[in-house]
Order: C-alpha cells, then sequence, then structure tokens
C-alpha cells in the first residue's frame, strides 16, 4: 500500500513540475526559475533512467535508458532545457503507464494467489481444530463446511456436496461430489457437508502447480521475442550511429538528438511479450494453461489435429462389460485382475477395482513386482504367482482358437479387451465399455470449419472399436491397435506435410504428446505426467476447449503482428516528420510513449477476448 501511495506521490510532484515548466517556458518571466525548475524535473523524472544507462554501459549494452540520457546531455549542451525536461517526464509517465497495463495482464495469476486458503478444519480425536494452511500433512482428514474453501487436493471420505471448480478449470456449473471423489484445493464447497483426506499439500498442489506454470509460461520467450530482441539489440546502435552521422552531415545536434529518441523501439521490444502474457492470462481463466510464448506459437501454426481416443474424445468411465473365464470364478477373475489394477491410474484400472466395489469383493491385498508396460498393461507378483493384464498374453503360445473367438465376438461388439493371464495359462477376457464426451463430435465439426485438416484419431484400441468411434464423431481417419510408440512413429509421417497437433490425456500419451509439433493435454488436473509434457493444458472435462486453446493462440499471433506493424509504422512515420522538421524531440518523445501504450493496450483487448462472443 505504502509503495502505492509513493509512486502516486512521484507521479504527483512530477507532473506539478511539468506543468510549471511549461507555464515558465512559454511566459519567460523568469529565466533562471525556468532553467532551475526544468533541472529540477530532468533530475527527478530521469534519476531512475540515467542510473539504468549507466548500468547497460558498464555492461556495454546500448538501451532506450542510455539513448534517452545521450539526448539529454545533448539538449543540454545546446541549451534547450525544456526539451530535456520534456523527454525524462514523457518518458518517465509513459513507463509508469506501461507498467500499469502490464499489471492488469497478469491478473490470472493474481486471482490463483488470493485462491489459497488460509485455515483448514483438521479432525484430531473426533474434534475440529484450525490450522493454518502451511501445517497441513498428507492423510490427514479435514472438514469442510457448505461455503468454504476445500484447503488442499484430496479424496472424499464422507458426504457429498456440489463444488464450484470454476477458477480452475473455467467450468461454471458445481459439480456434484461423492465418497471417493477427487477433491481439488482452493475450489469452493458451493453446498454440502463433506469429510476429506488430504493427498497432497503445499507446493504439490494442483493449485501450486498451476501458479507455477503460469508463472513460468509468462517468462519463457518464444521465438518471435527472442528474434524481436537480438533485432533491437543490432537497431539501437545502429540509430545511436545514423544519428551522429546526421550530425556530421547537417551539423544540426537537435536533428541528431531527435532522430536519437524518436528511434528508441520501445513499442517494438515489448509488442511480441505484452501480447503473450495477455493471451496466457485470459486462457488461463477459462482453465486453459499455455506454457509460455513458444506453446502459443507453434499452435497457431497447427494444421492437422489427431487426438487419442479413451480419456480424450470418451469420457474414460469405463465399465466392465463381457467377461469370459476360463477355469476359474467370474468373481476370482475380477478379483485377481483388481489387486494389480488398484496400483494403476488407468481408466481401464478404475472399472476393474469399481467392478469390484460393486460385487463387494475384496481387493485390497499385498503384491510385489508390480510394472507398467506403457501401452501394454501391467504385470505383477501375487501369493507367488506372476500375472498379467493386457491386450494379450504375455506368451503368445497361449493363444488358442477357443480364445481368439471369444475375443472377436467381444471385439465385435465394440467393447475393449484385457486379458488376465500367467505365463502359463490364460484365465479370463474382460471386455469395458466407453462413452463418447459430451461435445466430441461438436468440436470436429468446429476444426474442420478452422480449416484443421485431416482429424485424425490414433488409439490402442481394435479396428472396430475405433472405426464406430471415428464414425460417429465425423473424423476423416483413424489409425487403430497402436502402442504409444507407433503413435510417435505416425505422427512422424504427418510431421512430413502438416504442422501436427496431438490431444491426449494421460500416461500412455506422453511420447506423443512430446513428437507432437504443438501437444495439448485435456482434463489435466491430478495427471500430472501430462501436465509435464504438453504444451497446453486444459484443466476441464469439455473438449470444446482444445478449440478455445487453438483461437486463443491465433489471435495472441495476429495481435502481435498487429503490434509490430504499428511500432514499426510509427518509427517510419516519426522519421519522415523529423526529416521536414514536422516533429521535434519532445513531441517524438510524446509519441514514442503513447505508441508503447497504444501496444500494450491493443494486447490488453486480449484480456477481454469473449470466446462466447467471437
Amino acid at each position: 500500500m505504502m509503495r502505492h501511495l509513493r509512486k502516486h506521490l512521484y507521479l504527483y510532484v512530477i507532473s506539478t513540475l511539468f506543468i510549471l515548466s511549461i507555464i515558465l517556458n512559454e511566459w519567460k518571466v523568469n529565466i533562471a526559475l525556468s532553467i532551475v525548475t526544468m533541472t529540477l524535473l530532468t533530475i527527478v523524472s530521469g534519476f531512475h533512467i540515467f542510473k539504468k544507462a549507466i548500468i547497460d554501459l558498464k555492461y556495454l549494452y546500448i538501451g532506450i535508458d542510455l539513448l534517452v540520457t545521450v539526448a539529454v546531455i545533448a539538449a543540454y549542451i545546446i541549451g534547450d532545457y525544456f526539451e530535456a525536461a520534456a523527454v525524462t517526464y514523457l518518458f518517465t509517465l509513459g513507463h509508469h503507464l506501461e507498467k500499469l497495463s502490464l499489471e492488469k495482464t497478469r491478473s490470472a495469476l493474481t486471482k490463483m494467489m488470493d485462491l489459497k486458503p488460509k485455515f483448514a478444519r483438521k479432525i484430531i480425536d473426533d474434534q475440529e481444530v484450525f490450522i493454518p494452511f502451511k501445517d497441513l500433512v498428507v492423510g490427514d482428514t479435514y472438514l469442510v463446511k457448505s461455503g468454504e474453501v476445500i484447503p488442499t487436493d484430496g479424496i472424499l471420505l464422507d458426504g457429498e456436496g456440489f463444488v464450484d471448480e470454476q477458477m480452475m478449470t473455467g467450468e461454471s456449473i458445481p459439480l456434484l461430489k461423492q465418497i471417493g471423489d477427487i477433491l481439488i484445493g482452493s475450489t469452493i464447497l458451493h453446498s454440502g457437508y463433506i469429510y476429506m483426506k488430504s493427498t497432497k499439500v503445499g507446493e504439490d498442489t494442483t493449485l501450486s502447480k498451476m501458479i507455477s506454470m503460469v508463472e513460468d509460461a509468462q517468462d519463457r520467450k518464444s521465438t518471435s521475442e527472442k528474434f524481436i530482441e537480438k533485432f533491437a539489440r543490432y537497431y539501437t546502435p545502429l540509430m545511436l550511429l545514423l544519428s551522429v552521422l546526421v550530425y556530421f552531415v547537417s551539423l544540426d545536434i537537435r536533428l541528431a538528438i531527435t532522430i536519437l529518441v524518436i528511434s528508441c523501439p520501445g513499442a517494438l521490444v515489448i509488442s511480441t511479450p505484452v501480447s503473450y502474457v495477455a493471451g496466457i492470462g485470459n486462457a488461463a481463466r477459462k482453465g486453459i494453461l499455455f506454457k509460455g510464448g513458444e506453446s502459443i506459437e507453434r499452435l497457431s501454426k497447427g494444421q492437422m489435429v489427431s487426438f487419442d481416443k479413451t480419456g480424450t474424445l470418451t469420457k474414460g468411465n469405463l465399465e466392465i462389460g463381457s467377461i469370459k473365464t476360463y477355469d476359474i470364478d467370474e468373481n476370482e477373475l475380477i478379483r485377481i485382475a483388481a489387486i494389480g489394477e488398484k496400483l494403476s491410474e488407468h481408466p481401464i484400472a478404475k472399472a476393474i477395482t469399481k467392478a469390484a466395489e460393486l460385487k463387494n469383493i475384496a481387493y485390497q491385498e499385498p503384491l510385489d513386482n508390480f510394472k507398467i508396460d506403457i501401452g501394454e498393461g501391467i504385470s505383477y507378483m501375487y501369493k507367488g504367482i506372476t500375472y498379467h493384464i493386457g491386450k494379450s498374453p504375455k506368451a503368445k503360445h497361449l493363444e488358442s482358437s477357443l480364445y481368439l473367438n471369444d475375443l472377436d465376438f467381444i471385439k465385435n461388439q465394440g467393447e475393449t479387451t484385457l486379458t488376465l493371464s500367467t505365463n502359463e495359462k490364460i484365465l479370463g477376457i474382460i471386455g469395458v465399455k466407453d462413452q463418447l464426451r459430451t461435445h466430441s463430435q461438436e468440436l470436429i465439426h468446429e476444426l474442420k470449419k478452422m480449416n484443421l485438416n485431416p482429424l485424425v484419431m490414433l488409439t490402442g484400441d481394435h479396428e472396430v472399436v475405433a472405426k464406430n468411434v471415428s464414425l460417429s464423431i465425423g473424423l476423416d481417419t483413424y489409425h487403430h491397435s497402436l502402442s504409444p510408440v507407433d503413435k510417435s512413429e505416425i505422427l512422424k509421417t504427418y510431421q512430413e506435410t502438416y504442422q501436427t497437433i496431438f490431444v491426449g490425456d494421460g500416461l500412455n500419451d506422453s511420447i506423443a504428446l512430446s513428437y507432437a509439433d504443438a501437444s495439448i493435454a485435456i482434463s489435466g488436473l491430478g495427471k500430472d505426467l501430462a501436465m509435464e509434457t504438453a504444451d497446453v493444458v486444459i484443466l476441464s472435462d469439455d473438449i470444446r476447449n482444445v478449440k478455445d486453446a487453438i483461437l486463443i493462440s491465433r489471435k495472441v499471433k495476429t495481435t502481435m503482428y498487429q503490434n509490430i506493424g504499428f511500432a514499426l509504422s510509427t518509427v517510419a512515420i516519426l522519421m519522415i516528420g523529423v526529416i521536414f522538421k514536422v516533429v521535434n524531440m519532445s513531441m517524438g518523445m510524446l509519441i514514442h510513449e503513447l505508441s508503447v501504450i497504444v501496444v500494450v493496450l491493443n494486447a490488453i483487448r486480449l484480456l477481454r477476448y469473449d470466446l462466447k462472443k467471437r
């Protein structure tokens, strides 16, 4: 608060001195008083400029502060005190307004910071105890009442309620949470009364990771930003050299220093980063996290989109369908499968454990040597026997004609199949069913209108399931029975012709997410590897946000080009004005600072970019 007051007081002082300088310069009543006032204004408003110029010079860096300092010194040499005072004041005022505007682009991050709760109701010996947020511990039980903030990430143990996750996911409708559901810290319990067990605290929570991602994103530089910065490093010394040459040719020092002032590349340098920061801020409020300008740039160039199926185009809320057993009871088959799958995060694993719970089958038993074979399944040892659950038996020689006929029959019903086997025999086949996401077909239709094609599905599922899904939502083509490595190889073939975008959701998509030119992780909450690998993370389950992310990236790119064009045009027009002696030094600085503000304000429009009204 005090810092803001000091800033306002400082601006008030230099603005008062500037008005006095204008009056004294026009009336010329007291020359000595005019010089003193203008000199005081130059020192007070220009102190930070001169300090930064000395530091830049120390490191042999020629920046805008050094150019302004040289211009001020030159103005004093020729006795133009008002020009020196006006240049320093306008530069400082413009810099302050620029900072105020930039702060707005970081509003999403500020709101995220404000979401962090201060206290939590911890349950100790059936008693409620208020503890600070910093003292939360994994595994403890907490009580949350209606209207309160959920203190940290966890699992709902008892009770139920509607949770408002809008600030995290952009989803405006509160979601019903019941026993066993995942809770995200800093969301609000809209109504209800729940007990929860914490699973993540402190820096490991979803909110902390989101804040870290947004902070990193706003600091990461894109290829365009790096190019502009490199351009400015060469451009600025060249303009300094040009002003020196102009002086020696024309012997007009006023013309030379005016060229020096108006050629400052401030608007050009800020044109790209401010556009990216504003775009990142807008997207974050909608539950779309970009990992910096580079991610936005890559996504905006996308020409075709490829999708994973399970958990991406489909809901991933799988249910057990057909079951075929071989010399084993059906419940025992589910029990042994659930014992291994309880350690897996795959949607199919959750379907199996859920089936066990519905049948009241106990499966929380110890196992050994648990191993995930990404894209193939899992293996583990239980009571001295090694089991494998996957698309096919561990040993191909176990496959019999009976097994293959049963497998084809279940597949032809549109179900995804899993085989449970030991090293010696096949125990059974489990079929699982899935449903399309509510808006999958709408998304495909919208992407086609955006001239993104082909639209392709890459899935590990068999052909019948892949074909049914592809036809029902209107994809251009599909590739089936793929391992994670196969997906990346197919992406490589598309990359020979297109800039590729891959949309996935989890662990088995991590290779494809990293291989694509741009990648989007859907429903990123709680899926750490997908959040780390993808360029863009969508926190909600609404797949239409894929389209929104692409639209935002394109809008940011358009705004960036507008800003660059405006910045370069302003410098060119000012140069012409100087040559024809229409623009003087203070006017040039005023227009220069106004151009910076216009660039920032144009970027701020991205914060108000409403995807629903586009």
